[in-house]
Formats: C-alpha cells, structure tokens, sequence
C-alpha cells in the first residue's frame, strides 16, 4: 500500500486550506519528506490536485490512466499556453505525475511523437533506463503501490522501465526511502562491507605494498651495479 494514505493527503491538504498550519508545520506534524533548502514536499502536488477536484482528488477508484497521443498533445497545450504549471496541468487532467506532463512537453519541444499507450510485452523487456532524482522515484513507488503494484502500468506512465520500478518498489519494501538513493559510484568504507570483503581489501593492500617493496628491492640492486661500474 501507499506510504501516504488518502485520509492522511486529504487531512493534511485541509489543515493547509484552514490557514492554521505552515507548510512545513503540515510536514512535520504527519511525517511527510520536507526540503529545507527548496521548501517542497509532496504536499505541493497533493494542494494542486486538492484545488481542483477537492477529496475526490484521492478518493478515485484505483485504476491505471492511459492516454492518446491526441490527449497528451491537449495536455502539452494546455502547458504550453501558460495556463499552469506542471503540477497544476497535472492536477487539472488528472495525470498521476507532474514529471509525466514534464516529459510529454520535452518530447513536443524536441519534435518528438507524442505515442498512444501500447501495453506490449516490449515494456517488460525494456533496455533504456533513464535518469531519475529520488523525488521522482518515490513518486513512481507510491503511485506502483497505491494501484495494487501494477508495474507494468506505472513503467509505461512514467517512461522507465519494468525492471526499474520491480527494483525500486522492492527496495522500498525493504529499507523504505533510503532504500531508494542510488548509491552507484559511492566506494564503501571497511566499516561498512563484511568481514570477507575487509580481508580481500587488506590482501589486496599487502600485495601492492610487496610489489611496491619488491620494485624498490630490484631499483637498488641497479643502483648498487651502477655504482660498481
């Protein structure tokens, strides 16, 4: 299930309307991930669709929305004609994601076609893996969890692939955000491998310190026939 229950979006969205909370009071008082350097949160998405479809906005039967090219191109309009941002656009149609209505724009701009939904078997096999902050990831893994772990649905709406999401929302089952930072190209500490692989470290390390030893051992033998000359 969600992280965020609909009782919990909807509670936070009308103590923000009551006026009688900050943001970031709303924040702290029901445990959503706030930027201290940005000032945003998952609430800013949850006000927008709350603006505008009111609690219906989270009370909505599950279900996965698919879209025509033609209805992504109104969309692409809409934005384009200045009448919101991506999360208001997003709110106002309905799109589960504003990075989605992002995407659609970026691939208008850079004249390229705007595709129906295809539900092939090609989204499982998919290859290409676009990059992701952690924000959208835990978005992807909310809305894959909140529609009864539809993976395929939810590769497809958010142009990632199938894998990616199975991967991400299994992380998150089993470490929660931190699960889902990406960690490539950090280097771990000794202190926070096992203890086999500290050993295949100081191996490592003991052998280049006998070849570096072994290296200086033959250099003075040169030396030392130099000299003799």
């Amino acid at each position: 299930m969600s992280k965020y229950s609909a009782e919990l979006k909807i509670a936070a969205c009308e103590d923000y309307f009551s006026g009688n909370l900050s943001h970031k009071e709303i924040c702290y008082k029901y445990g959503i991930h706030y930027n201290e350097k940005t000032s945003v949160s998952m609430l800013n998405k949850w006000i927008a669709r709350y603006r505008v479809q009111g609690r219906d906005a989270f009370l909505k039967a599950k279900g996965n929305s698919y879209y025509t090219s033609q209805q992504k191109m109104l969309i692409v309009k809409d934005y384009l004609d200045g009448n919101g941002s991506f999360i208001e656009i997003a709110a106002k149609h309905g799109v589960a994601s504003d990075n989605t209505v992002r995407e659609w724009v970026l691939l208008y701009n850079a004249n390229r076609e705007l595709k129906d939904y295809n539900p092939k078997r090609e989204v499982y096999m998919a290859e290409a893996r676009r990059k992701t902050t952690i924000e959208e990831r835990k978005e992807i893994v909310e809305y894959c969890l909140s529609h009864d772990r539809d993976y395929k649905g939810t590769a497809s709406l958010y142009d990632v692939s199938y894998s990616q999401v199975y991967s991400w929302v299994r992380k998150y089952d089993a470490a929660g955000d931190h699960g889902l930072s990406d960690k490539r190209g950090r280097h771990k500490t000794d202190d926070e491998v096992d203890e086999l692989e500290r050993l295949r470290r100081e191996n490592k390390r003991l052998k280049r310190q006998l070849e570096e030893n072994d290296m200086l051992v033959q250099l003075l033998k040169k030396v030392k026939e130099f000299e003799g000359m």
